[in-house]
């Protein structure tokens, strides 16, 4: 986890460093660039890493333990240790089954994938900005180029609140209300 942290700091610090040499742009649109991109990518970037461990955890910990149940029932042990064993076994399924359906209910993976996407596509944006490549080409200067690279960080930001909002959090609802009808 602290690597994870120490590089959103490096991120921070290396990205903000280029901000900062653009000498082109006044202070006004230097913090936009800090305040609305560079935000967003280091939120994002810990958005991500969250929901993949958060979706690791659950899974590693389904698939584990639903591999190591049958082999203990399997056992068939008698006793006061066959007793023990049970209700070990009877704790173990319980994991499972609350392991599966966190993961599902919060949907991680897709949050992760979700996120991950869409950091990559603000960080691509960003280097294209910052390297005055396609789409920035035809701009002689980063301060021309600014509000056509504000304009595509809106929509980048637009684009992944719709999705967000109608495929994880729809899609969520949607199978609460199936699970709901289906009782």
């Amino acid at each position: 986890m602290a690597r994870k942290n120490e590089y959103r700091e490096w991120l921070k610090q290396d990205l903000g460093g280029l901000i900062d040499q653009i000498k082109e742009l006044d202070d006004l649109q230097k913090h936009f660039l800090r305040s609305r991109w560079l935000d967003q990518v280091l939120w994002m970037e810990g958005r991500a890493d969250h929901a993949r461990n958060r979706y690791y955890l659950f899974r590693l910990t389904t698939i584990i333990l639903g591999v190591i149940v049958p082999v203990l029932v399997g056992l068939n042990i008698e006793g006061p240790i066959g007793a023990i064993l049970r209700y070990g076994i009877v704790v173990l399924g319980l994991l499972v089954a609350i392991t599966a359906s966190l993961e599902e209910f919060f949907r991680y993976g897709e949050r992760w994938r979700h996120y991950r996407q869409n950091v990559e596509w603000l960080k691509i944006e960003g280097w294209r900005f910052f390297q005055l490549s396609d789409p920035y080409r035809k701009f002689k200067t980063h301060a021309e180029a600014y509000p056509s690279f504000a304009d595509r960080v809106e929509d980048l930001i637009r684009r992944d609140v719709n999705v967000y909002v109608s495929e994880i959090v729809r899609s969520k609802e949607e199978k609460e209300e199936d699970k709901g009808t289906v009782q």
